[in-house]
């Protein structure tokens, strides 16, 4: 194991090295937040790949291979369908809008204050997806190091904090970019042929295994129409996806750089599905169908192999946390904290904009690997997070790009119904149920449609103003910009 632990320290000491030379580079909000909005296609690609798929997508995705075969491959499908949908329809009217949250482009089109609640219910959506991705560091560390879980998720919550808050935007781009090749060769190029090998191949596996895991449909229509609703749909609206479409140098780059990230989700999800199937032949009676990545990879590789596929399942948890990380700390910082300010104590000072961002990540950060200690089931954590988000903002934000009779006291009450309702029904029938989020959505959708239609339409003016950002006519106001460090 020598070989390996030292694959994981150098692949960890140089996402801490890329922190500090990010930080080097983030001299203004713009640079801070969204890498200066200039990335090319290539590194878009990759960037945008490594933040959509993360430790659910590898080692939950492997699991639900182990346990359903190859249908096991739907979650993470329906994530890469998402950015698909999001990058051909609406990513170039995105990356024009020249802001830095979602909320921020709520308050544009609607000209009120729908971007306040709906601030709160992204930063609970944020905050659960960074924990989620923080809580899986325990079981890559115990695999590697047979580390305590406290312990484990303090090393590796550490390190993205680290990075995140040194360099923002810029490091977690350089680091995803890293974090993208090692999964790349790790799973995809490496993983899958050695596991598909060590079970005999294709026609051992089909011998092995009940016809069941073979069917593309197997793991069940509702399950799948579920993913759509939670994944696809919520690849739409996240504020970690939408800051990352806000790096992109032009349109172009948003809508055809996105479309190779999609596809090459699509795949991603496959090989997962074909690992987990492989070790369901290898492994038929693991207790936790989660330990299947871990199992495998422990087991059947040779020793360095072993440790790069390890980083690579521990760049997918990293890709993730720390995307969803500056997210959190965005939301907080810009559509809370800098609107209760504005309330509380009205002023006209210039603050050191990256500088509070730099604190925002720090503190979130801190809050992220407490809750993740606390919290033990990532699944539950997950769907309340994306719950929340397509249940309580889906319907505002998509019906402000598409319907111009929409306005604000719709907004907002599509924010408060669709949000109480998947709280409630989640209380009701427990986390895990369909039915929050579908009847959740539908009294989103209700209430938006109802009360805009009660409502007076948008101002005209407002309206103009918000068709001038989708143009990209109306150019971005300059942050401040703070001196490099010597």
């Amino acid at each position: 194991m020598a070989v390996d632990y030292i694959v994981i320290v150098v692949y960890l000491a140089g996402m801490l090295a890329m922190g500090w030379w990010g930080m080097r580079r983030a001299k203004s909000k713009s640079e801070f937040l969204v890498a200066g909005r200039r990335l090319g296609p290539g590194m878009y690609s990759g960037t945008m790949a490594a933040i959509v798929l993360g430790g659910a997508s590898t080692i939950g995705g492997v699991g639900l291979g182990y346990q359903y075969g190859l249908s096991g491959a739907w979650m993470v499908f329906t994530i890469g369908l998402g950015l698909l949908a999001l990058s051909v329809f609406f990513s170039a009217r995105i990356a024009r809008l020249k802001v830095y949250t979602v909320s921020e482009m709520l308050d544009l089109r609607y000209g009120g204050r729908a971007g306040v609640i709906s601030g709160v219910v992204m930063w609970a959506y944020t905050l659960m997806l960074a924990v989620t991705s923080t809580i899986a560091y325990a079981t890559i560390f115990d695999v590697l190091f047979d580390m305590n879980r406290t312990l484990a998720i303090v090393l590796g919550g550490s390190i993205v904090v680290a990075y995140s808050t040194l360099g923002g935007m810029w490091s977690i781009t350089l680091t995803d970019m890293v974090q993208f090749v090692v999964k790349t060769i790790g799973v995809l190029l490496l993983l899958l042929p050695i596991a598909v090998v060590k079970a005999g191949g294709f026609g051992e596996m089909r011998a092995q295994l009940p016809t069941e895991y073979f069917d593309p449909l197997g793991i069940g229509g509702e399950t799948i129409f579920t993913y759509v609703l939670i994944y696809t749909f919520g690849m739409l609206i996240g504020q970690d996806i939408w800051q990352r479409v806000f790096t992109a140098g032009s349109d172009r780059t948003a809508k055809w750089g996105g479309t190779v990230a999609g596809t090459y989700c699509l795949a991603y999800a496959v090989a997962g599905a074909v690992i987990g199937t492989a070790a369901k032949v290898l492994y038929p009676d693991l207790a936790n169908a989660d330990d299947a990545f871990a199992t495998i990879v422990r087991d059947e590789l040779p020793m360095g192999v072993r440790g790069l596929v390890l980083a690579a399942a521990l760049a997918a948890v990293m890709s993730t946390s720390s995307g969803a990380l500056i997210a959190c700390a965005t939301v907080a910082n810009n559509d809370i904290w800098a609107r209760l300010r504005g309330v509380i104590r009205p002023s006209d000072e210039v603050h050191d904009e990256v500088r509070g961002n730099r604190v925002f990540i720090l503190v979130m950060g801190v809050g992220v690997i407490g809750t993740a200690i606390a919290l033990n089931n990532v699944v539950e954590a997950l769907t309340v997070a994306y719950n929340l988000l397509v249940g309580g903002l889906l319907v505002p934000i998509l019906g402000g790009l598409l319907w111009k009779r929409g306005t604000a006291q719709g907004a907002l009450a599509a924010v408060v119904v669709g949000g109480g309702a998947v709280i409630g029904l989640m209380a009701a029938h427990g986390i895990l149920a369909n039915q929050p989020i579908y009847y959740g959505l539908l009294a989103s959708l209700a209430a938006y449609l109802v009360v805009s239609l009660a409502t007076r339409p948008t101002d005209a003016a407002v309206l103009a103003a918000w068709r001038e950002r989708l143009a990209g006519r109306d150019p971005e106001p300059v942050s401040e910009t703070v001196p490099a460090p010597q």
